[in-house]
């Protein structure tokens, strides 16, 4: 594999950030990584932050899947993409320079709206009602018209998302090994008329999730990617599956994504 040497720093341009990455530039330079200003031109993309920050890099880069990402947390400990602290820096730059490290693949989904325009997700994709009424949607998989959903919204998590806002409302934490989809409901009504599982349930990455909004004067629904908001005036369909795109992030070899999981819950 060529060597990547082309480094794009993504952060916040304030006085206490720009204090903490400073050594960073140093240590990078002194170990023959070339620092560009342009992400297209970079083949490593570091984030400093926390898992907020490497989800907007991820995004605001464009999910790119011919480069690798760095999430580098400036507070705490190591986050769930952030695999490194930034009082590591030297660590860091010596480990990429000498190539101790391995390549995690993530999986992103694709959501097409209204069959107009298309935006991927890392962590999850939530639709919500934005007024204070409950939202009614036709769920189908593939083709199946499965459940009629009337409730708060649903959520629709990657494996790695699976540990965010879907474990909050009880879903289930996904291998991000298993490519798959995982679809939770929030505050879901049962009656005669909505009639809904009542758990989250997990789709196979070959499967295609449609949600068809009722219009019945709550089709505005806030829609959330991520940890971005999109909010458009009236929504009638909405297809999700996992995405071709794939991101690719690196680690340390006594890292893996369990190790995370039982640092961050247990």
């Amino acid at each position: 594999m060529a060597k990547r040497n082309n480094v794009f720093l993504f952060h916040k341009n304030n006085e206490e950030l720009l204090e903490i990455v400073r050594p960073f530039y140093e240590h990078a330079e002194k170990y023959g990584f070339s620092i560009v200003t342009d992400h297209k031109q970079a083949n490593i993309i570091i984030s400093f932050g926390g898992d907020g920050a490497f989800l907007q890099s991820v995004r605001k880069t464009g999910f790119r899947d011919d480069c690798l990402y760095v999430g580098i947390s400036t507070k705490d400990s190591p986050k769930l993409y952030c695999d490194f602290h930034i009082s590591d820096t030297k660590k860091i730059v010596e480990a990429m320079a000498n190539e101790q490290l391995e390549v995690r693949r993530y999986p992103t989904v694709e959501v097409t709206i209204d069959n107009e325009f298309t935006v991927h997700c890392l962590n999850e994709f939530s639709l919500r009602s934005s007024i204070i009424t409950t939202i009614a949607m036709e769920i189908y998989i593939d083709d199946f018209l499965f459940e009629t959903f009337r409730g708060d919204g649903i959520i629709v998590a990657t494996p790695t998302g699976s540990t965010g806002y879907n474990k909050s409302v009880n879903g289930a934490i996904v291998d991000p090994l298993l490519p798959s989809i995982q679809v939770s409901e929030l505050a879901s009504l049962n009656n005669n008329q909505f009639r809904t599982l009542g758990s989250s349930f997990i789709l196979g990455g070959d499967r295609e999730l449609t949600i068809k909004i009722v219009q019945d004067g709550n089709d505005h629904p806030t829609m959330g990617m991520d940890n971005e908001a999109l909010s458009i005036q009236k929504v009638e369909e909405i297809k999700v599956k996992l995405s071709d795109k794939i991101i690719k992030t690196v680690k340390l070899k006594d890292n893996s994504f369990w190790e995370k999981v039982q640092r961050a819950f247990l």
